[in-house]
């Protein structure tokens, strides 16, 4: 077995994925991250304005999100997550106060399209079937070139989804991206849409079992423990520079680079990475969600985008939220509450609140920002690339991330780690 180390940059879901990857076959890894805690954009914590942990955005895994669930099993963390027994989704029209349930049927055969209780008000069985133009697309189409944006198919269902999925406006995201979207779910049929719920929020979940196992494996996660530059020679990378001075490398050692690709661009000029970054910004009501309302409600005409039921609370995530980054903060939050207080049935005061936002959250899924995105593989023979930002083939989600940092681990093996 070699005697090398891979060290792994940053401890986000990609980050730990490739370390866990490495881990369990036997390597040595030491994880570096800039921070005090690892998960980087999917940790919980607790919030002190709420006296509750929360989650810093509000993530979903499907079933169908085969690396995702692999991750967790490995880990450990699968129990920590319920299951629904079947897809169903539930969408509120604040404006006209309409409300209906998506039902896929289990089967990849998409029957559910011809019933009218499983589709969306006001469709038929053939508005279906040009989902299919998605999974059709090239890298230049974007999701309104390849489907009609005036049909209640997209209005009702593909636009919320893909606003959240593409964190983009659907009018510019990317048909590729959007259509791998679709394919791994929908068009696997309801067994692969079944929503992950985490009661007590994805950290304990994802990311506190990831750190153990690669303790327990004989791996380090080193927190304030920033790697300020890398030094190259010739086709590989030679150290790694920290504040305190520099970590050679032997000849058998990689290094997997795993922050986000903004970050990447600095340790790294002239790395290919996507440009345009979006916001999402997460709301959070401290207040006891009814004991009927659905755990997920995506909500057309609203500022709300989907609102999320958790024991104690109520949280609402806006995507392509760039129109709110300079918005006083409470008068937004009351606007939100007015329409989560009618969609939930509730007639209480204005509850306590917290809103996080992440003004960088993930790159617009564009086709011109997904050609940006760079390969795993770097023309230098011991570093690698992993992260939601690279060329996973998804756009940026946690299924893409943990993806990434499987295949940076698979390839530095390869390389004769």
């Amino acid at each position: 077995m070699s005697s090398g180390t891979t060290h792994i940059v940053g401890a986000g879901l990609a980050g730990l994925s490739a370390a866990v990857e490495l881990s369990r076959r036997g390597k040595r890894v030491v994880v570096h991250e800039l921070a005090r805690h690892a998960g980087g954009r999917c940790r919980s914590y607790y919030e002190p304005a709420l006296g509750l942990t929360i989650d810093n955005g509000n993530h979903l895994i499907l079933s169908g999100n085969e690396s995702a669930l692999a991750f967790l099993d490995v880990i450990g963390g699968r129990d920590v997550l319920a299951m629904a027994d079947h897809a169903e989704f539930t969408f509120h029209d604040v404006k006209s106060g309409e409300r209906w349930v998506l039902r896929p049927n289990d089967g990849p055969v998409p029957w559910w399209v011809f019933s009218k209780q499983r589709r969306v008000p006001g469709t038929r069985a053939a508005d279906y079937a040009r989902l299919g133009n998605l999974l059709l697309a090239n890298g230049s189409d974007t999701v309104t070139q390849k489907i009609d944006s005036r049909s209640d198919v997209y209005r009702k269902l593909l636009y919320p989804v893909l606003l959240a999925a593409l964190n983009c406006d659907p009018a510019e995201g990317s048909a590729r991206l959007a259509g791998a979207v679709v394919r791994g779910t929908l068009a696997k049929g309801g067994r692969a849409c079944r929503p992950l719920f985490a009661a007590k929020g994805l950290g304990p979940a994802l990311v506190d079992p990831a750190v153990a196992f690669i303790r327990e494996n004989g791996g380090e996660v080193r927190f304030d423990d920033a790697v300020r530059a890398f030094e190259f020679s010739e086709d590989r990378v030679r150290s790694l520079q920290f504040a305190e001075g520099a970590l050679n490398l032997n000849p058998e050692d990689h290094v997997i680079l795993a922050v986000p690709g903004w970050v990447a661009r600095t340790l790294v000029p002239g790395l290919p990475v996507p440009t345009d970054y979006r916001a999402i910004f997460n709301l959070h009501f401290k207040v006891a969600p009814p004991a009927d309302l659905p755990k997920i409600i995506g909500v057309i005409n609203g500022t709300t985008e989907w609102l999320f039921a958790f024991d104690g609370r109520l949280s609402v995530t806006v995507s392509a939220a760039d129109r709110f980054n300079e918005t006083e903060r409470e008068p937004l939050a009351r606007q939100i509450w007015s329409e989560v207080a009618k969609i939930a049935g509730l007639n209480g005061e204005f509850p306590p609140w917290q809103i996080v936002k992440e003004r960088r959250a993930t790159f617009a899924a564009t086709p011109e920002q997904d050609a940006l995105r760079p390969s795993t593989e770097t023309r230098w023979r011991n570093f690698h690339l992993a992260g939601d930002w690279t060329a996973t083939g998804l756009p940026a989600t946690i299924e893409g991330a943990i993806r990434s940092g499987e295949k940076a681990a698979k390839l530095a093996m390869a390389r004769g780690f």
